[in-house]
């Protein structure tokens, strides 16, 4: 893809954007700045952006099965967003071990269960970044009404988690492991075995957060690389797409079509000339993603 494919759609300087979630029913995209405690929404009809402030870092988000309320993940919580009235409902869902760690990336599966990962918490309470220690992180699942589930631990920086078009195989990463790792998946109790390695030692930055398309390409962005890569079922480098900043962070597919890639970004420890870090990308691609799951609040 070149160059133009790529366009800047909000230059919001985020310290470090995630989460990009799409909403189709909005025609909006959804993202936040972890060290900032915002999340953002882009209006694709009008281009306007309207922020949300937190009193902690907002790191994930899902979609509902309730029209207009987002899952959003804290450092230290979950709570529910009425997006239009900024209304706001504590899940009772705490982190065990907060504050020395916090959540990061989440993302729900095709049965409607949250799942999401932590890490040791490098963001300060004035939103400063801190160092990470390494296997303080964990998996969770979560389901309406139901405690944390711990799926695995020993992990560094959780991030990456998609699942594949046939719904069999959930994909998950540790980025100081510089690895992404293949599960089985369990359609029907939503369970998962053991993971093995599908995508490990790529030498442009390291794998943060990443989307699937329906032929089950993984678009991983590359925190450090300047770059997303496509990596086929089988693991190998399809393709790279390079970005016109340094640290990419998340992307998801949205649009008529779903085939536009929206893309976050971080100015934490960018390069000089990234004028741009920070911002909410946009690439045109020639593939189509999958509609983004919904978080079951029934249970």
């Amino acid at each position: 893809m070149s160059a133009q494919s790529v366009i800047c759609l909000a230059p919001t300087g985020d310290l470090c954007g995630e989460a990009a979630t799409w909403s189709a029913d909005e025609d909006r995209v959804y993202w936040v700045d972890i060290n900032r405690f915002l999340l953002h929404r882009l209006d694709l009809g009008t281009s306007a952006v309207t922020s949300h402030l937190f009193d902690e870092p907002v790191v994930a988000l899902s979609l509902t099965d309730v029209d207009g309320t987002l899952l959003v993940t804290l450092a230290s919580k979950l709570v529910f967003l009425r997006v239009d009235t900024d209304e706001r409902t504590d899940l009772g869902v705490a982190l065990p071990g907060a504050p020395d760690v916090r959540f990061n990336d989440g993302r729900t599966d095709p049965r409607g269960t949250f799942w999401v990962g932590s890490m040791a918490n490098n963001v300060g309470p004035n939103g400063e970044n801190r160092d990470v220690w390494e296997g303080m992180g964990k998996l969770f699942r979560f389901r309406m009404g139901a405690e944390l589930e711990e799926m695995e631990s020993g992990i560094g920086i959780s991030n990456t988690l998609c699942w594949a078009p046939d719904g069999r195989t959930f994909y998950f990463g540790d980025t100081l492991k510089n690895e992404i790792r293949a599960y089985p998946y369990d359609p029907a109790t939503g369970d998962i075995g053991p993971g093995a390695p599908h995508f490990a030692g790529f030498e442009r930055g390291l794998p943060d957060g990443s989307t699937i398309d329906r032929d089950g390409f993984i678009w991983n962005c590359r925190f450090g690389g300047g770059c997303i890569v496509r990596i086929a079922p089988d693991g190998s480098v399809d393709r790279v797409i390079d970005m016109p900043v340094k640290n990419i962070t998340t992307c998801t597919f949205g649009g008529p079509d779903l085939s536009t890639l929206f893309v976050t970004t971080a100015s934490l420890a960018k390069a000089e000339t990234d004028r741009l870090a920070g911002s909410l990308f946009a690439v045109r691609t020639d593939t189509a993603g999958l509609p983004e799951n919904r978080f079951r609040t029934g249970g």
